[in-house]
């Protein structure tokens, strides 16, 4: 019998499939504190986790069984790879299963922070009618930077287009020809946040993009540009963009990710002009059944 712990929610979907699947035997427990873990991780042949779960070095080792993590999405930095390479443990994600809903999230966090929309929302709710408290900016010929231009950024790209606007991307993996086949101008990062007036996150975490955008990025970007961040909490250091709205050295920020979460102390949450959600790029109901099948 092949046992499988599944540590955060998963689709009904994904679970019939195991469920018919034959000698399998699955446990979904999500939340389980860290003792709980390390003790119910300690017979499995699978691991399957979300982003909640953080399936380190201390956990790899007390699977004593483990042959296959699977992360049910995108980005796999709340694995230890290096641990998981050393058991000859395969890491596994779905790559494609919730691109649509975060590249559509994206947008919506673009404009929401062009146009105000929540505080807009709060204002009307709270009985008030001020208008000229509310003046937005349109996309329309405004030069969108994608900084991380893989499967996600294209797309965000592709659908940014649909509102006029240019395209210049940074990522040393991808060459100017791939970017102009695709509509982008290919930039170094310092030539992006100095040419975007909106400036979107779509790259992995590592030690190499950690706080990349920091005191110093955002005293390269264009005065009064926009950030937003729907990608991961850690690329963003969370005081710097704080100074950079309060100061007015930028317009607004969207803000979907945190380098902790939930956010507690964060000094971005109640900002004024930072739209912040609790993580929902791929929350969509389309998503969630891609994930789990994937």
């Amino acid at each position: 019998m092949f046992e499988i712990l599944i540590s955060d929610p998963l689709g009904q979907e994904g679970l019939d499939l195991l469920a018919a699947a034959p000698d399998v035997h699955f446990a979904m427990r999500p939340g389980l504190d860290r003792p709980a873990l390390l003790e119910a991780v300690a017979g499995v042949d699978a691991l399957i986790v979300r982003s909640a779960t953080r399936a380190d070095a201390d956990v790899i080792a007390a699977a004593r069984r483990l042959k296959v993590i699977g992360r049910a999405g995108i980005g796999v930095d709340n694995i230890d790879r290096v641990a998981a390479d050393a058991r000859g443990i395969v890491v596994v994600n779905a790559p494609s299963a919730n691109a649509t809903a975060t590249a559509e999230h994206t947008l919506a966090m673009m404009l929401a922070a062009c146009r105000q929309i929540p505080a807009a929302h709060a204002s009307v709710a709270a009985g008030e009618w001020r208008r000229a408290d509310f003046v937005g900016v349109e996309l329309a010929n405004k030069t969108l930077g994608v900084i991380g231009f893989g499967r996600i950024g294209r797309m965000v790209a592709e659908r940014a287009r649909a509102f006029g606007m240019r395209i210049v991307a940074f990522d040393p993996y991808v060459s100017a020809e791939a970017g102009a086949a695709v509509g982008a101008t290919m930039m170094d990062l310092a030539g992006l946040l100095a040419a975007a007036d909106v400036v979107t996150l779509h790259t992995i975490a590592s030690p190499e993009t950690h706080h990349l955008i920091d005191d110093a990025a955002i005293a390269g970007m264009k005065h009064g540009a926009i950030l937003v961040n729907c990608a991961r909490g850690t690329l963003v250091d969370a005081d710097a963009l704080s100074r950079g709205i309060a100061s007015g050295a930028l317009r607004a920020a969207g803000v979907d990710v945190y380098e902790v979460e939930p956010p507690v102390g964060n000094p971005l949450v109640g900002l004024p002009g930072v739209v912040h959600v609790p993580h929902l790029g791929a929350s969509t109901s389309e998503a969630q059944e891609n994930v789990a099948l994937q």
